[in-house]
């Protein structure tokens, strides 16, 4: 076993990982022909090529528009449970979705969150893969559409719902836009977090956590400008869920070795490594730990930092937080000594 290899085997969580953003093109490709929905190209390796935030976005919501039935939205949410176990031992996974990108197009939110769970739950029973739901308020929605998608996601909640996030282009809708309906969803009962700095200054952090009540960050590769807000996350010991291909490709960090993920590392804050949007940057979470960790000469011990942070930071009880951990522990080092011998 190489090093690569150790990487790509290694157990792994999960806590940034986009459900629309993990179609297959394959699969993207199919369910358009299915909806009579046109495509840009009939070539489907080229389905997902752009260099921008913004033909990003366009694509990704073009993906979301060919999912409508039920079954649509099982079968994508398995696939992407199977892809993550498939190619970088996956155990675990806190997704997100967009169920704004669905109601507006008339897709009721039950069929989405239905659909959802029942391939979760298929996941569960065939692949021995967890995963819970993390409802995305879409930033470029208005914030009465957001507290309203917030009232629907509680009026219908299975267990597999376990949180609310954000997403969208951070820079034009800042996260104060969306406090009433964080408000909401905390007082429901759900957990929160939030993108933020990914492409705007730390005070983005400070507003998700004094403003919206974030438990974690995702992305916050602009922290570092800010030595303050650096200080404040390391006392609170607060996690980022970090995407190295994803945002190496749209916010123009290409050489991982140059990439803030090394700095936040280097500053002793909580990283955790995650795929955000892998088929859609053709990329799976094996391949995230292989390419950063090469890149930046990474060890094993922090290998196994990043594999545990993202145990710590996630959001199952605590009694299934500290199976997973002993479980995944045990395993790491097993293979630990496998690429020693």
């Amino acid at each position: 076993m190489d090093y690569a290899q150790f990487l790509r085997r290694v157990p792994k969580v999960e806590l940034h990982c986009h459900l629309e953003g993990t179609v297959r093109a394959a699969t993207f490709a199919e369910l358009a022909g299915k909806h009579r929905i046109p495509l840009p190209t009939s070539e489907v390796d080229s389905l997902y090529d752009y260099d921008t935030i913004e033909a990003f976005l366009e694509i990704f919501g073009l993906v979301a528009s060919t999912l409508i039935d039920e079954e649509d939205f099982e079968r994508v949410a398995f696939e992407s449970l199977e892809d993550g176990q498939r190619l970088g031992n996956l155990k675990y996974r806190e997704m997100f979705f967009n169920p704004t990108l669905h109601t507006r197009r008339g897709v009721p939110y039950r069929t989405v969150v239905d659909g959802l769970v029942a391939g979760i739950r298929r996941a569960d029973r065939e692949l021995g893969v967890g995963c819970r739901l993390i409802a995305d308020v879409y930033r470029q929605d208005s914030p009465e559409v957001a507290l309203a998608m917030v009232e629907e996601v509680l009026a219908h909640r299975p267990d597999e719902v376990i949180g609310l996030g954000m997403d969208g282009a951070e820079a034009p809708d800042p996260p104060e836009r969306f406090a009433a309906a964080f408000a909401r969803a905390k007082a429901g009962g759900l957990r929160l977090t939030s993108h933020a700095c990914e492409d705007a200054p730390p005070k983005n952090i400070v507003t998700c956590l004094d403003v919206l009540g974030c438990e974690r960050i995702d992305h916050g590769y602009h922290i570092l400008a800010d030595q303050a807000v650096v200080q404040r996350a390391l006392d609170a010991g607060l996690y980022f869920t970090c995407c190295p291909t994803a945002t190496a490709r749209v916010y123009g960090w290409p050489d991982l070795s140059r990439h803030p993920i090394g700095g936040m590392v280097a500053a002793g804050l909580n990283v955790t490594l995650n795929s955000d949007d892998p088929t859609m940057f053709h990329t799976d979470i094996g391949r995230e730990f292989v390419d950063l960790c090469t890149a930046l000469e990474y060890g094993p011990e922090q290998v196994r930092s990043f594999c545990l942070n993202s145990v710590d930071g996630s959001w199952l009880d605590e009694g299934d937080k500290s199976r997973l951990r002993r479980e995944m522990a045990a395993e790491f080092d097993a293979l630990h000594a496998e690429l020693g011998a």
